[in-house]
């Protein structure tokens, strides 16, 4: 991209946007989504998108779309994401997540967003998932839920963010689906310490069915703990 005013970058994103538009995958994506106005949702597959992603990153151009919100297409938040994703600076990231973050409405959007370089500031990020998780929005809590899923259940697991996640207080389908995802996860990897929050019912009776259900569902979970699971169903009425 030349240098251009802010409109003129947002026309020519959509429009490269646009010819990346794929009919039958907007169709098939848009039922994933229910909750996003199919009119926003262009239609293009991730691999597709994270090349473009990558490939707008290389012009320094690209910072300045990430200071235009809102976003008009479902894909360009995505774009957005996949670029918050290819920053190298740690305290870049977390600025631009948060800038970011009103904006996010949907599961798809939230869930692509895993930056590599949290890997090397754990501690930092830590503190900022126990911010995010008090928030009131469903997709920050959902995203903060995730990021303790993806980056602390091996070796930087600690059993007190079981318990961070068990408490939080949400009716949002969106977050109980992660608290759930969460917990099945946990037992795979951590099922000595996780299991005790299937055993002593500590998690909301909606979320601890799900979570029994993902965990039998699960390759990762042996056949002798599925079935000792399962007796812990509680019955709805």
């Amino acid at each position: 991209m030349e240098e251009r005013n802010n409109r003129d970058i947002v026309n020519y994103i959509q429009t490269e946007l646009l010819e990346l538009r794929d009919l039958k995958y907007r169709e098939f994506h848009a039922k994933l989504i229910p909750n996003v106005n199919p009119e926003t949702i262009i239609g293009i597959r991730t691999p597709e998108l994270r090349k473009f992603a990558k490939n707008l990153t290389k012009n320094p151009e690209h910072k300045i779309f990430l200071d235009i919100l809102p976003h008009k297409y479902y894909e360009e938040n995505n774009l957005h994401g996949f670029l918050i994703e290819n920053i190298k600076d740690y305290d870049e990231i977390i600025l631009r997540l948060e800038k970011f973050f009103p904006y996010i409405d949907n599961w798809a959007t939230c869930d692509l967003i895993r930056p590599k370089i949290f890997k090397s500031h754990l501690s930092e990020l830590s503190i900022k998932i126990k911010e995010w998780i008090r928030t009131e929005h469903v997709y920050t809590v959902r995203f903060a839920v995730e990021m303790l899923m993806s980056f602390y259940l091996d070796n930087d697991f600690e059993v007190e963010q079981l318990k961070i996640v068990s408490e939080i207080k949400s009716d949002a389908y969106y977050v109980k689906m992660m608290i759930a995802w969460y917990f099945a996860t946990a037992l795979a990897k951590q099922y000595e310490f996780a299991v005790k929050y299937i055993e002593e019912k500590k998690l909301a009776s909606w979320v601890h069915n799900k979570t029994i259900q993902k965990a039998i569902e699960s390759r990762r979970i042996s056949n002798d703990k599925k079935d000792y699971l399962k007796t812990f169903k509680i019955k709805q009425k």
